[in-house]
């Protein structure tokens, strides 16, 4: 592992009852990066950044990330960090307008809001109840949530989860931007065409096991990352 990494997991292990969900993983994620993390259902992925972010506490290992322990950060340090859950996480009474000017008031210099939402499309609809809105446009919000505050480290679970292929393009656009200004930004994904086209670093699990980790031409190894993916997660069979 680097010493600069802003994430690092090392001998990871998470046991959910008697399933073992993440099995002695390590992997790292450096700034101005963008990691893209990659895993059939059930491979570990959404436990390993639920650790990483500290919703849920390892069972064995480290997870790091800026050097802190996540599940014993101080406030100052979570407020480096941007989460952009899977499923839910926004609060769905209140619209999305007021939900993003209340967290940017949480942090010393957040992003414009209204340059925010214009970008990701939520102007239109941003005077509506977040329940209102539409699975899409709720992604949207929870992504311009997770970035508002400027964030070091940002861990957006599966982003582009039911966008459209325009919106797909201004998300990945605004997640290179992100890593371009200097953060980490570390993706969980199922889609091989969004880790070519984001992805400085990819980490592939498979039964909450790293795989492969590595550039993509080293994750590659002379194939496409498709075949590359289904050689080591799933014994070459499709």
């Amino acid at each position: 592992m680097s010493a600069v990494s802003a994430v690092e997991v090392i001998g990871l292990r998470r046991d959910v009852g008697a399933v073992r969900a993440v099995d002695d993983a390590s992997w790292s994620a450096q700034s101005g990066a963008v990691t893209a993390v990659l895993g059939p259902n059930g491979a570990g992925k959404t436990t390993t950044m639920e650790c990483l972010e500290g919703l849920q506490r390892p069972t064995a290992g480290v997870a790091r990330v800026l050097g802190v322990d996540p599940w014993h950060a101080p406030a100052e340090h979570r407020a480096r960090v941007g989460v952009m859950l899977q499923e839910g996480g926004l609060p769905v009474t209140t619209t999305a307008r007021r939900l993003l000017h209340h967290i940017s008031r949480l942090h010393a210099a957040p992003a414009d809001i209204e340059a925010l939402m214009a970008r990701l499309g939520v102007d239109r609809v941003s005077g509506r109840s977040i329940r209102r809105l539409s699975g899409g446009e709720r992604q949207r919000v929870a992504l311009a949530a997770a970035l508002v505050g400027r964030p070091d480290v940002a861990f957006l679970d599966e982003p582009t989860a039911g966008l459209d292929p325009h919106a797909r393009l201004d998300v990945w656009d605004l997640i290179r931007e992100t890593a371009t200004a200097g953060a980490a930004v570390v993706v969980t994904t199922h889609s091989f065409e969004e880790a070519e086209r984001l992805a400085d670093h990819v980490v592939i699990m498979s039964s909450g096991r790293v795989v492969a980790e590595g550039s993509l031409d080293e994750v590659r190894a002379g194939d496409t990352l498709e075949e590359r993916y289904f050689a080591l997660t799933a014994g070459g069979r499709r």
